[in-house]
């Protein structure tokens, strides 16, 4: 497809003036337009794409992809009725583990949540203040912003 009959960003088909059967076109957009609304991932990392995908699942490539997803490193492997879709990040491009973890596209890879430590030591003990930041902390790990400890 030309470089024109795509958007910009994420290279979104387009509709040519007297196209015939833009139904194609446009449900190609909407798929992946389906697939980058708040992405989620079965697994990060994954080279081979599996046997049995369902409609819908979504995985991160790895670094060294094989079969169907050859040449899609990093890229957001999605099954469609089409068959899959290889989506190219961008960065600071976010989705989400299906087991709540955000991985986040730096440019170059997909990196998830650093771990914070738990405050500790300090010359003067704020018990409250200590109760205070691990109950963020906690929350932020529940809520996939942060790796758990």
């Amino acid at each position: 497809m030309s470089e024109l009959l795509q958007s910009a960003r994420w290279r979104l088909p387009l509709l040519a003036v007297g196209q015939m059967q833009k139904e194609v076109t446009h449900n190609e957009a909407l798929t992946l337009i389906d697939a980058l609304i708040a992405p989620v991932v079965e697994a990060q990392g994954v080279n081979e794409p599996p046997s049995a995908p369902q409609l819908g699942q979504c995985w991160v490539v790895g670094a060294a992809p094989t079969g169907a997803w050859t040449g899609g490193a990093q890229h957001l492997a999605c099954w469609t009725s089409g068959g899959w879709g290889l989506i190219a990040p961008r960065t600071g491009m976010t989705a989400r583990l299906a087991g709540g973890t955000m991985l986040h596209f730096d440019g170059a890879q997909w990196a998830g949540p650093a771990a914070v430590p738990v405050p500790s030591g300090g010359a003067v003990v704020d018990s409250e203040a200590r109760a205070a930041i691990a109950a963020l902390i906690a929350q932020l790990q529940l809520q996939g912003w942060l790796e758990q400890n």
